[in-house]
């Protein structure tokens, strides 16, 4: 990020602070008047309402000399009523800024921000006020996370909530994630970068308040650039300081952020901000019905990211981020819908190209959930070559292999060499490789549970997916049988062993290296209780001993490291193969080989797979029974086991039903 680009930057819009005054600007194409409602300093009493004076490119602007930086703000619209032609204009509702860096509360929903106009009356008191601060901008600096390394998963507020060792006034927000403790465990477990899941203000869907319940997750936005109180009671400051002391210890900070839809929801959602200014120009509309949403996310309103006003709006949000708090990249939920022109993706999309032409952007590290509900909104390797993506085939393609479905061997190959089937455009894979994320069944979960079980969320267990390839051990849900833990515990570990075994950057999702369970809840968006907030007290610690001599095995082996496909040839002057893929009697795959539909044994042979020259073997036995995996031997070498002991007599290694293990070519005595 060139230092004068950051310094330069300045949006057109929202609340300018200067020596002199404020300046207010906004933008609207179908606004009549619009006004600047200025409260007192606890955000109750409306002390002022100015006209805001309307140019020619629909830009609404005021500058008022004297106004201190801290002054409580809203906006207000007039012009059509008229929702069945998409028109919302209603001055009773008092408006959150889209620009606003800050909000002095969460917010709430209430049923009177959704009535028709002249029905609820005015909206003030049920609105958090935009407060008017101008952030510091930050020194330049380059990401500190590398494709490649380790993502941690972190939901801010279940992290910390149960944390013994954080201070109670932390916990559950931003500022947690500096204390000493946290940043001791992130470096235990190797962790390259952290991804925030959603810090930005949220709301709670309308159906929540009434079960008494809900979003714990934040992917409800209302506005795109202030944080939400609850998680940053210090604004940006927090989301600052912490990401330096995160820097400090050479993590990265990845900011999970929705552009996709706002909480604005629906035809019977709130008006909020975004709907109240300009609905038609900022969501996307139903074809032939401007009166209805388009509904490419599932939430009840699709953000039009190819209106050049909303791809401002999702750049700036960006900016801020980079210049007033030096976070490292950004995660995109519901990506494709940032690539829609006229209900279509493209991959030229103009705001993705606009990302990675940035100066302030395009250095940050980009991520990709790469699918939407919309039309051929299924996009796995369709994104620009700057993004990295999520890549769910990876997740359902190892759960699959290691429940025992017939016909997996071949896929996980793939999956451990890159996913080339998918981003084999280029030399190098995109791919990011998880088993288990926030959404879906935890990864202990994986194996307790065949079926979902989200009672809790009062919704008769109708909501999240139905298929998780999943399997229980023989007994649904907890279990005091010794046999069946030990199962499960192997085949967690197996899973884990893969995933640290595969090319491309690796994903964890916190709690998920100590075996955190949410009792099969699949879909947890909305249980903010000891459901989802993680036990630190009764963690299993072997689990975290495991996943941390993981992270150690692949930080010291140079070939799990790259991101080069695996492809069978030799690379950078080598004469040996980056990869052999053996039986386990240790002959070359063959054709029919790959194909027998009950093999689930394989081992995976990284050429030059350590710094001294030697391989590694990645022995991998899926099956329910032990065997022996047999390996190749050559001159001057010989096969000692990963951690350390006595080398396999003969170059065989015995390898239990369900486990995975790593043998690494020392230089003979």
């Amino acid at each position: 990020m060139p230092m004068d680009a950051a310094a330069a930057y300045r949006p057109r819009f929202g609340a300018t602070v200067s020596e002199d005054g404020i300046r207010f600007a906004v933008w609207s194409g179908a606004a009549e008047r619009i006004w600047v409602s200025i409260f007192d300093a606890a955000g109750k009493a409306e002390t002022a309402r100015l006209e805001l004076q309307r140019g020619g490119d629909g830009v609404f602007a005021l500058s008022v000399p004297g106004l201190p930086e801290g002054i409580r703000y809203g906006f207000r619209a007039d012009g059509p009523y008229a929702p069945d032609e998409g028109l919302w204009f209603d001055p009773d509702k008092l408006l959150v800024d889209p620009y606003a860096v800050r909000i002095d509360r969460a917010y709430r929903y209430d049923g009177r921000l959704a009535a028709g106009r002249g029905q609820g009356g005015d909206t003030a008191d049920l609105m958090p006020k935009a407060v008017a601060e101008m952030p510091r901008s930050l020194q330049s600096a380059p990401p500190v996370f590398r494709a490649g390394g380790l993502i941690y998963e972190v939901p801010v507020r279940a992290f910390s909530m149960a944390h013994p060792s954080i201070p109670k006034k932390l916990r559950g927000t931003i500022r947690a994630l500096a204390e000493p403790v946290v940043i001791e465990h992130l470096l235990r477990l190797g962790v390259s970068a952290v991804e925030l899941m959603p810090v930005t203000a949220t709301m709670d869907e309308r159906h929540l308040p009434a079960l008494g319940l809900s979003n714990s997750w934040g992917y409800n936005p209302v506005t795109f650039m202030a944080l939400d109180p609850r998680l940053a009671p210090g604004g940006i400051d927090d989301l600052r300081v912490t990401t330096a002391a995160l820097h400090e210890a050479g993590i990265g900070v990845i900011l999970d952020l929705v552009f996709n839809h706002t909480a604005e929801s629906d035809e019977l959602g709130p008006t909020l901000s975004l709907r109240g200014l300009d609905n038609r120009a900022y969501y996307r509309a139903a074809v032939d019905d401007p009166g209805r949403y388009a509904n490419d996310t599932g939430t009840g309103n699709t953000l039009a990211c190819d209106h050049p006003v909303a791809e401002e709006l999702i750049l700036d949000s960006l900016r801020h981020f980079v210049v007033h708090a030096g976070v490292d990249g950004f995660r995109f939920d519901l990506a494709p819908v940032l690539g829609r022109v006229g209900g279509e993706f493209k991959a030229d999309a103009p705001l993705l190209q606009g990302m990675r032409q940035d100066p302030i952007i395009g250095d940050r590290v980009l991520i990709a959930e790469p699918w939407d509900i919309g039309h051929n909104g299924y996009r796995l390797g369709g994104f620009p070559p700057e993004f990295l993506e999520w890549n769910d085939r990876y997740r359902d393609d190892v759960r699959r292999f290691w429940r025992g479905d017939r016909g997996m061997v071949g896929a996980l190959a793939t999956r451990l060499a890159g996913s080339s089937d998918i981003f084999g455009g280029g030399a190098q894979t995109r791919t990011v490789n998880f088993i288990a994320a926030h959404d879906g069944m935890t990864l202990a979960d994986i194996v307790r549970y065949e079926r979902k079980h989200n009672e809790a969320n009062g919704e008769h267990n109708h909501d999240g997916h139905n298929e998780n390839f999943s399997w229980n051990n023989g007994v649904e849900g907890e279990s005091s049988d010794p046999e069946i833990a030990a199962e499960r515990g192997r085949d967690v570990r197996a899973m884990l062993a893969v995933l640290f075994a595969s090319r491309g950057a690796i994903m964890l999702t916190a709690g998920d290296e100590f075996g955190r369970s949410q009792h099969g809840n699949n879909n947890a968006y909305a249980q903010d209780n000891e459901l989802t907030w993680l036990d630190w007290a009764d963690r299993d610690v072997a689990l975290e001993d495991f996943v941390v001599a993981l992270a150690r095995f692949r930080r010291e082996i140079p070939a799990l490291a790259e991101l080069d496909f695996l492809a069978g040839t030799p690379r950078h002057g080598s004469a040996v193969s980056d990869v052999e893929w053996l039986t386990e009697a240790g002959r070359p795959m063959s054709d029919a080989t790959w194909h027998e539909p009950d093999r689930h044994r394989l081992t995976m042979l990284l050429g030059n797979g350590t710094a001294f020259g030697g391989r590694l073997a990645v022995m991998i036995n899926g099956a329910r029974r032990d065997a022996t995996f047999k390996l190749p031997t050559r001159p001057g070498f010989e096969w000692q086991p990963a951690a350390g002991g006595t080398k396999p007599v003969e170059s065989r290694a015995a390898v239990p039903a369900r486990t995975v293990l790593f043998a690494i070519e020392h230089p003979g005595e």
